[in-house]
């Protein structure tokens, strides 16, 4: 790795202590209003910390994180891709839209080997979330695959929908699932049979994520594979009977559903099938493809286990070659700031808990999962409660804050990084005394950490990821909804030097961004940041 070493920085002064970057997952800057959990929440150390010669903000949404817009929302994924590679990839959406405008995505091997399964009698299955969150999916990915099915003169489509409610409305299955079933019902004629098959909400049927909870990917497989779930006839109706058994319930939480015809399920998956799934974004979508990939998988009892062909949207995970086949090449994120430290010989350790853990490793090293060099890491995951995270908002900072301490006072490592979930995750619930709580959790361990920092003679690193915890509901009419998804308001970025060896100002980077940090980190550890990088946020004062 000699050819990832970083050239020295002219006239920087070494420190004894870390460089501790802080991710604080959610914790963007809102209006001065009670719709703002993080403004409404006790934090004496982010409100210092706002006062600090080194603060800024920075955009985390859209073009600034490769979104195809400045529509869109940012997220962790793109969020911590940005963070690492120091520059901006085409990401998730983008990549799709790119591959559907040109046709790419129906001319490699995946589609045509769907072509030739449902060309002798298979049912080509769609599974994902259907939305316009732009997150995870979009539904318009779904509408191409449906349109150049019929176009190809597929015959039989089932679709496996995921209810979103938590990057939309958190209500608004209906919005997406009437459209769909309507545009099914369009699309069912000269000979073509499509149709709905199954359902449920992300968090409760198929996304699970970093082996979380595998019950979830198992309730999915039943629904969907199996057929087996609460029976209706259709979709919507599923979606309005939960809505008035229970008026609290949130589309995300929504039971499994499969839809019957007969007192039979429509849409089983059988020997001589073809399966996708249509969400882009690889957390949510790697437990669900293993389950498919993998013949010797042992999470769950599958039971049975069809002869179909499995694609993802994308490959959701390089490294680990899932799954085997997909649709969409993704982005080569290559030279990650993780080589570039490695190669220049810094220790380096990395943190957080089972919801956030792959972002500070796998998203962070440029969508690689494993050690870049294992004998100058070291990558520790917190595992995470298993329950609703309104019920313990505080979720694992305090454990997370233990080993950082730990891991400071060692002496053993330069470069620290960590995230702490809870603005996220508590953010996701919109329940405003919980996301209060977890904000303030946020910030008593920041404190804890930063009386580490300084006693080592250390540097802190403060930032956000993207928003959430910024906005805890909308009002329209005077009447407030829940908000749920991430917001598009920049995040904090803030530097807090404890070693006094080296004088940093602002270096007056225009409309500067996440991918702004990478560049950034390489200065204040004392090397120049790789030329195509994009450009540091500090400059080092002449003494």
């Amino acid at each position: 790795m000699s050819n990832m070493k970083l050239k020295k920085y002219a006239g920087y002064a070494d420190f004894p202590g870390p460089l501790v970057t802080v991710i604080m997952d959610g914790m963007g800057i809102g209006p001065e209003n009670e719709s703002n959990g993080i403004y409404m929440a006790y934090t004496p150390q982010l409100d210092e910390l706002s006062d600090e010669p080194l603060y800024a903000r920075l955009k985390a949404h859209g073009t600034a994180v490769g979104m195809p817009s400045d529509d869109d929302m940012g997220n962790s994924e793109v969020g911590h891709n940005a963070l690492g590679a120091g520059r901006i990839f085409a990401q998730g959406a983008k990549l799709v839209n790119e591959a559907i405008k040109s046709s790419s995505i129906f001319g490699g091997k995946a589609w045509n080997d769907i072509m030739n399964r449902t060309a002798k009698g298979g049912t080509l299955h769609l599974i994902g979330m259907v939305s316009d969150g732009n997150v995870h999916s979009h539904i318009d990915h779904l509408y191409a695959i449906l349109a150049r099915a019929a176009a190809e003169k597929i015959r039989r489509v089932r679709v496996h929908g995921l209810l979103d409610g938590r990057d939309v409305g958190e209500k608004s299955g209906l919005s997406y699932f009437e459209p769909l079933e309507q545009k099914l019902a369009d699309l069912s004629r000269d000979g073509r049979d499509y149709r709905i098959a199954s359902g449920g909400g992300r968090m409760v049927t198929t996304m699970d994520r970093y082996k979380a909870d595998w019950s979830v990917v198992e309730r999915g497989w039943k629904a969907h594979v199996l057929g087996e779930g609460r029976p209706f006839a259709s979709a919507t109706e599923a979606i309005r009977t939960y809505y008035a058994e229970n008026p609290d319930i949130t589309d995300q939480y929504m039971e499994s559903f499969v839809v019957v015809e007969n007192g039979r399920p429509v849409g089983t998956i059988e020997n001589g099938d073809a399966v996708v799934l249509f969400n882009f974004r690889g957390d949510r979508a790697i437990e669900i493809s293993r389950a498919f990939d993998e013949a010797d998988f042992a999470e769950f009892d599958r039971r049975r286990v069809p002869d179909v062909f499995y694609a993802g949207m994308m490959q959701y995970d390089g490294d680990a070659g899932i799954p085997y086949n997909y649709l969409v090449e993704p982005p080569a994120i290559d030279r990650t700031l993780g080589e570039y430290l490695c190669g220049s010989g810094i220790s380096s350790f990395a943190i957080s808990e089972t919801q956030k853990f792959g972002h500070v490793t796998y998203f962070w090293n440029g969508n690689n999962s494993g050690y870049i060099d294992e004998k100058l890491e070291k990558y520790v995951e917190i595992p995470s409660d298993k329950i609703a995270f309104d019920l313990r908002p505080w979720m694992k900072a305090a454990k997370i804050t233990d080993q950082v301490i730990e891991a400071i006072h060692s002496g053993r490592y330069k470069f620290i990084r960590l995230n702490y979930a809870n603005g996220d995750m508590v953010g996701h619930t919109g329940i405003p005394s919980a996301i209060r709580i977890a904000v303030a959790t946020v910030d008593m361990c920041l404190g804890r950490l930063l009386k580490a920092v300084k006693q080592a003679h250390g540097v802190a690193v403060i930032t956000a990821d993207h928003g959430n915890a910024d906005c805890m509901w909308t009002e329209k009419k005077g009447i407030r909804s829940s908000m749920v998804a991430h917001t598009k308001n920049p995040v904090p970025f803030i530097i807090k030097d404890f070693s006094g060896k080296n004088s940093f100002s602002f270096a007056g980077v225009e409309n500067p961004g996440l991918s702004n940090i990478a560049a950034t980190i390489c200065n204040l550890l004392g090397f120049e940041a790789p030329a195509d990088y994009d450009p540091s946020l500090i400059t080092l004062r002449k003494k």
